[in-house]
């Protein structure tokens, strides 16, 4: 059995685990949770998207993305509007107090990232970037090739649908 601190899988699991964390640790001090910033950015990048939608790109249930979401509707964050050709369906987006709060919270994701790669060059940095883009790839390749029946027996939807937009297409 190879030693797994030298495994790739777990260093990559490690580092974003690790920055999680520190992030964690610098947004709460903006009074604000994991949950709630992970709302946040989703619909930053996906303004408008349903319940289920949600709970797919956060991978957690649609009851816990409901509660999720009347949280933030409580907290005057984000507002629900029915869609106009089917009205049983609500769509979710940001509210101008929510967008100030993402740029800050934007401004601690940068800040942090730029801090855990303070012992790499500029190019290590493109480097590393890069070659990250084309594993990204090649996952969120792999994950349209499966055949519907194969995600679905294994349980739900794979997790990567997220890093490709709503429409299925992937993601610049």
């Amino acid at each position: 059995m190879p030693n797994t601190d030298e495994y790739i899988g777990v260093v990559i699991s490690d580092v974003a685990r690790l920055l999680r964390t520190e992030f964690d640790r610098r947004v709460h001090r903006l009074g604000i949770t994991r949950a709630q910033w992970l709302v946040l950015t989703r619909l930053h990048r996906h303004p408008g998207a349903s319940l289920s939608e949600l709970a797919e790109m956060m991978e957690v249930e649609k009851a816990t993305a409901g509660r999720m979401i009347d949280r933030l509707v409580a907290n005057g964050w984000v507002a629900r509007r029915t869609q106009r050709d089917d009205r049983r369906v609500k769509r979710v987006y940001l509210t101008p107090e929510a967008e100030r709060v993402h740029k800050r919270i934007w401004r601690v994701a940068e800040a942090t990232v730029e801090d855990a790669l303070t012992g790499l060059s500029a190019q290590e940095s493109r480097q590393l970037m890069t070659l990250l883009q084309r594993i990204k790839r090649t996952l969120v390749a792999a994950v349209d090739d499966l055949p519907p029946a194969r995600t679905v027996a294994a349980g739900r939807r794979p997790a990567l649908r997220h890093a490709r937009g709503l429409n299925g297409k992937a993601a610049p």
